[in-house]
């Protein structure tokens, strides 16, 4: 009997091993075919980004399964607790990603998915003694714009304004004052100041940024404040279709507004009506900047890092950054939802709204700069949105004292390292560079 049981436990070995000859192991077989990607986009953006997926799928053989989340952040942090993270994760945030990396939970990307880079996107980090590339971008947006309604006039502005995002409202009045920075002082004193080397209390640039924000908004009622704090920046559906989908701020939400500043994927709010009724601009032109920082624009991007051994994970990022995945996402897409990429020879919406933001991203700016608040690390972008909304309900001066000893109190405190912890790298330096790389 015992010879007989020794014999089946020497076939099912066998059998096995022949098994994972065939599937690459057993770590490796099945379930390295399907990869897990989660990602920020849902909706109409999320449906387009799963039909780019079905197709890349086709031609690689391998499933892909997209969960997509207006919760990412905390959805993320969840799973990695839980020992159970994606194979493939989208972040807009550099601080995020820099945290990630250094705790060991980003796999660096292999020589081909990170052929894609591009600065300043894809800044390199250093750990363990190596430079390599963590995350890539997938699609971007430029942030340095001005949506108006045709005919109004360009000298006296009324300005709209939601600061409503949920967990992250507050982010559309960062991004004022992030664009405001950049052209009144440059990008050299904005990379300082959003990488954790400028004291926001101390220096004149920093509270230049805000005071300026709020000339250029001018004097506001309390109820428009209140209205703009509890409004959501997508605005609000009609009236007559309650349940509808949301029409922009400029679509009617505020009514009387003419002008409002905001980035690239705003778009899609306002199908039909760009080119039309609408115009986009460089923000440059209202933001009392200087001329010699006329062509440094600020922008985002969604990147794609890898969280597992998943070799099918690295092989999804190379498809999706390569020219035939991007094609094959622009053409899943909706007109007004195509995504924008980092590079001028990638396919770009077609639209005359999308040729023209295109072609600042791609040709016309001198510089891009990565969002400064995205480039912090999280415990002090959070802040930042808080104070933005304490300044903009209450622009004096003594508020906004406290708050830029509040912000550099936590700024002072985090140290210029994720976290605070020490020995750990400090976020990326090349958040500035020319379009293209």
């Amino acid at each position: 009997m015992r010879r007989r049981n020794g014999m089946l436990r020497l076939a099912l070995a066998a059998c096995l091993l022949a098994l994972a000859a065939l599937t690459g192991g057993c770590a490796g077989g099945d379930a390295h075919r399907t990869v897990v990607v989660l990602g920020p986009w849902t909706g109409p953006e999320g449906a387009a980004f799963e039909a780019a997926l079905a197709r890349l799928s086709d031609r690689s053989g391998h499933s892909y399964v997209y969960k997509g989340t207006r919760s990412l952040r905390e959805t993320l942090v969840a799973q990695l607790e839980a020992g159970a993270p994606p194979d493939v994760a989208i972040l807009n945030s550099i601080g995020e990603l820099t945290e990630y990396a250094a705790d060991g939970k980003l796999r660096p990307l292999s020589q081909q998915a990170a052929e894609r880079g591009y600065p300043p996107w894809s800044p390199t980090l250093t750990l363990d003694g190596r430079r390599r590339t963590y995350w890539v971008p997938l699609r971007v947006n430029l942030k340095s714009l001005v949506w108006s309604r045709r005919g109004t006039p360009a000298k006296a502005p009324d300005w709209c304004v939601g600061m409503a995002a949920e967990a992250t409202s507050g982010w559309p009045g960062t991004d004022w004052i992030e664009d405001i920075l950049l052209h009144q002082a440059g990008p050299d004193t904005y990379t300082r100041w959003a990488t954790g080397r400028l004291d926001w209390k101390k220096d004149p640039a920093v509270r230049r940024a805000f005071t300026t924000w709020a000339e250029i908004l001018g004097p506001r009622s309390p109820e428009s404040v209140e209205r703009s704090l509890t409004m959501s920046f997508e605005g609000t559906p009609a009236p007559e279709h309650p349940s509808g989908a949301r029409r922009g701020l400029l679509g009617g939400s505020l009514p009387g507004c003419t002008h409002e500043h905001q980035g690239s994927f705003i778009r899609y709010l306002y199908p039909g009506a760009v080119g039309d009724a609408l115009r986009v601009e460089p923000a440059a032109r209202f933001l009392h900047g200087q001329a010699a920082y006329k062509g440094a624009y600020e922008v985002s991007g969604d990147m794609a890092a890898v969280l597992t051994d998943n070799p099918a994970a690295q092989e999804l990022v190379t498809l999706l950054t390569s020219e035939s995945g991007r094609a094959s996402w622009s053409r899943a897409a909706p007109e007004q939802l195509r995504p924008f990429f980092p590079d001028a020879s990638d396919p770009q919406p077609d639209d005359p709204t999308g040729q023209a933001v295109a072609s600042y991203l791609t040709r016309e700016a001198d510089t891009l700069c990565f969002d400064a608040s995205d480039v912090m690390p999280p415990v002090l972008r959070d802040a930042f949105y808080r104070a933005v909304l304490t300044y903009f309900q209450d622009p004096r001066t003594g508020t906004l004292d406290r708050l830029l000893g509040q912000l550099e109190t936590v700024r002072s405190q985090i140290a210029g390292t994720p976290s605070g912890r020490s020995g750990q790298p400090r976020t990326p330096d090349d958040i500035c560079a020319p379009p293209g790389g």
